[in-house]
């Protein structure tokens, strides 16, 4: 192979296989590889004022226990009687407020998800989101994931699609692309053994998309998967987006970050430690952009990597910060330590030289909330 020629066949949009993929992760320069993901994000954006979204919204957890143990998640409890007194379901009182929390910082969204409660099926979520959208219409569900509909299927004796429908129908506007981690399952069975295989996440998306539900994917990386597992998760990914039916959005997003380690059981028991360098983190960000032509949008984790990083992202092919997240426990509770509020996400994004503007989770720009008049800030 030379390298390229497969950059070159990036800048065409084709598809490069995983081998491809493999190949630049090891031999492309690092400016190389920002150069052709950044024209790409160009082109594929027909984007001539270099504008990078953002958004504000806040992850709401629906309940911490979980019977999923994942090695990395400091978030969950067992549902035993020894965390009794740390487990909780989150009750109607608390929606309400961090609803009203929300609407007065400008916020359009709830990122709706939990642990893999033994005892919650789909009438609890049906009944969550009913009532949601009944005290707060405006109030959009970005809810679950693809681990969480596998785990209520299979506890409510229903499809994937059915499941789908019916949470639709209560009132899930669209379905984040949480617990992909690395899809391989030699990865998942290490780091994620009670969770979904990484063909049932695929096929929840592939269930989602027919349904038109729009949903993003993920991956997160740098504990103990190979870089061939790293670029088999994404040409998958970008196999499930060829399939989407002609007009659904299918991957609306890629947000790709790295594993946080602090106090993790894959930490503590396995020695596994977040060794991605600010170089590394960047490259992917490129690759990812180059892998998923077919994907528009390539968000960047500044909640994880700073926001120093972050703006290098914004060269390497990523167009979107994504939310200030005004309330996220669950990244968090492993080590990531960065904060930003809504002037501070847009002066990252005019820092790097580009224009900041406030979307939805369609990524269509939204008109600017009354209460944040004065805080959007001037292109």
């Amino acid at each position: 192979m030379q390298t390229a020629d497969l950059l070159s066949k990036a800048l065409d949009f084709a598809f490069l296989t995983q081998a491809e993929g493999v190949h630049l992760y090891h031999h492309a320069s690092t400016d190389e590889l920002m150069y052709v993901a950044n024209e790409m994000r160009r082109i594929a954006k027909r984007d001539t004022l270099g504008i990078v979204t953002w958004q504000i919204d806040r992850n709401v957890n629906t309940t911490n226990v979980c019977v999923a143990n994942c090695k990395f998640c400091n978030f969950f409890v067992p549902p035993t009687e020894k965390y009794a007194d740390k487990a909780y379901i989150t009750h109607d009182e608390a929606y309400q407020q961090k609803a009203r929390e929300t609407f007065a910082l400008g916020g359009d969204q709830f990122l709706l998800q939990g642990g893999h409660h033994p005892r919650l099926g789909i009438e609890f979520y049906e009944e969550t989101f009913s009532k949601l959208k009944g005290w707060f219409p405006e109030l959009r569900l970005h809810a679950l994931g693809p681990p969480e509909i596998v785990h209520i299927s299979k506890l409510s004796g229903l499809s994937y699609t059915e499941t789908l429908q019916r949470l639709m129908a209560a009132g899930m506007d669209s379905m984040p692309g949480a617990g992909a981690e690395i899809l391989n399952d030699r990865v998942r069975r290490i780091i994620s053994n009670g969770k979904c295989s990484g063909q049932e996440w695929l096929d929840v998306m592939r269930a989602a998309h027919k349904l038109d539900l729009t949903t993003s994917a993920t991956m997160m990386f740098g504990h103990i998967e190979t870089i061939e597992e790293r670029f088999e998760h994404l040409v998958w990914i970008r196999e499930v987006q060829s399939e989407k039916p002609e007009g659904a959005n299918g991957f609306k997003a890629f947000i790709p970050w790295p594993y946080q380690d602090d106090g993790t059981l894959l930490n503590k028991v396995k020695g596994v430690r977040n060794t991605v360098t600010a170089d590394e983190y960047i490259r992917m960000i490129a690759l990812s952009r180059i892998m998923l032509p077919n994907i528009d949008n390539i968000q960047a984790s500044w909640l994880t990597v700073g926001p120093e990083v972050a703006k290098v992202c914004l060269h390497a092919g990523a167009n979107d910060l994504g939310s200030i997240m005004i309330e996220e426990n669950v990244v968090s509770a492993a080590g990531a330590p960065y904060r930003l509020d809504a002037e501070g996400i847009q002066k990252v994004i005019q820092e790097a030289g580009f224009t900041p503007r406030l979307r939805n989770q369609l990524y269509d720009f939204r008109e600017t909330p009354e209460v944040l008049q004065g805080k959007i800030l001037a292109a």
